[in-house]
């Protein structure tokens, strides 16, 4: 899990500050809790989905031998 700052806002942008370095990141406002405010602090936890990925590979696949 990775650590993260709301240093503040920027219209629909949220600016982030991650980790223990706090490099800046900017992260869509639509995208956090609506009773989140600068000054909180949030946990962001990122997984890899491999089904998904799989299957948009193999969409593409498809698509790539039905034009050929």
């Amino acid at each position: 899990m990775i650590s993260a700052y709301l240093d503040r806002y920027e219209e629909d942008v949220a600016v982030l500050l991650l980790g223990e370095d706090m490099k800046k990141v900017n992260f869509p406002r639509t995208y956090l809790p609506k009773n989140v405010q600068e000054g909180d602090y949030l946990t962001i936890d990122i997984h890899y989905d491999k089904a998904k990925t799989e299957a948009a590979e193999a969409e593409a696949l498809s698509l790539l031998h039905e034009e050929g």
